[in-house]
């Protein structure tokens, strides 16, 4: 992993911040390339803390959870400005930052700062509660797990024991068949003794996933330019470039109250089909119009006017993205008539 530290060096505190941060929510392997790339456009908080917050967006993207990037922008720039480009030390002091949750706070002292912290990731989770045999299904069993796990880390170089468990956890300790007799830990495991290793930590029903319905307006002006918007800082894709669209809701949405919504007043017409995309809470269906503006078309609500040609300058989430895409094919399509869409 490139922001481990190697043998005999001390572990760079900005790597592993941004590493950490990073890797909430996302996998090693899709973070890897991101954090390559990070370092070598800010080699530094304070590199970071002056670059301009659309370009650190535009460079996230692919990583999803953008809030994670414009709490990644605030933090480098609360560092440099506030503390000297220098990362606090300790756990309190990294909670200060936007963005450093409890586990990240413990991470980033434990690895960049030895300090004796105790960061449970899903990894820890699964070890622990196979070695102390806590069958209380997840979550409730977090409370109980986080204390075996605190109970057991070392004063001495608590860094390499953290992250020799997460690896433990990420190899041998796997979810499925774990390779108990290769484990250093296989002669003091209860789930191994009992024959459960597989089956924990155990984990409570899934909620039922939340759905919801939109509408989004794709106009496209005289000139080719197309309609954006910022959506609030706040909530689900926080200031991220979106189509302009209805709020989102369980109900479907009739025409008339959703023309209601429109940006700008034009002939809509709905394209076929629809634009599905899975947040980790809900999932969402969003039924695309399409108009044709002239030049003197005036937007309301924020909305801004952007070639369609320099669409990849904007820093777009994946759901935008599937939404121009799909306005673009089925507009196209409508345009040239049902004997070329078949």
């Amino acid at each position: 992993m490139p922001w481990r530290a190697l043998p005999g060096q001390v572990a760079d505190p900005y790597h592993v911040w941004l590493s950490e941060i990073m890797l909430q929510q996302t996998t090693v392997a899709a973070v890897k390339s991101y954090f390559e790339a990070f370092l070598r456009r800010w080699p530094t908080v304070g590199a970071l803390a002056t670059a301009p917050l659309d370009d650190v967006l535009h460079a996230w993207q692919g990583l999803g959870y953008y809030a994670r990037a414009r709490n990644l922008h605030r933090a480098a720039k609360l560092v440099a400005e506030d503390h000297g480009g220098r990362f606090p030390d300790t756990e309190e002091g990294l909670r200060a930052l936007p963005g450093v949750g409890a586990y990240t706070a413990a991470a980033i002292a434990s690895i960049a700062f030895d300090r004796q912290a105790t960061p449970v990731d899903a990894n820890v989770e699964r070890v622990i509660a196979r070695l102390c045999g806590i069958t209380t299904p997840l979550p409730k069993a977090k409370p109980e797990i986080y204390a075996h796990a605190q109970r057991l880390t070392p004063a001495k170089r608590p860094g390499d024991y953290i992250q020799a468990l997460m690896d433990l956890g990420a190899t041998l300790c796997s979810p499925k068949r774990p390779a108990c007799a290769l484990c250093p830990w296989s002669d003091a495991c209860v789930a191994r003794a009992q024959g459960i290793a597989e089956s924990l930590p155990a984990k409570s029903p899934k909620a039922a996933r939340a759905a919801k319905r939109g509408v989004v307006f794709w106009a496209v002006r005289e000139d080719g330019a197309v309609l954006l918007r910022r959506r609030p800082e706040s909530g689900l894709l926080g200031g991220m470039i979106e189509v302009p669209s209805t709020e989102w809701r369980e109900a479907a949405w009739p025409r008339a109250e959703a023309l209601r919504a429109a940006p700008v007043q034009a002939r809509w017409r709905t394209l076929a089909g629809a634009v599905l995309h899975g947040f980790t809470h809900l999932d969402l269906e969003l039924e695309v119009m399409e108009a044709r503006v002239a030049m003197d078309a005036m937007p309301e609500g924020g909305a801004f006017w952007w070639p369609l040609d320099r669409i990849s300058e904007q820093a777009l989430p994946t759901l935008t993205k599937k939404v121009v895409a799909h306005a673009r094919g089925e507009a196209r399509v409508a345009r040239m008539g049902p004997r070329a869409k078949r």
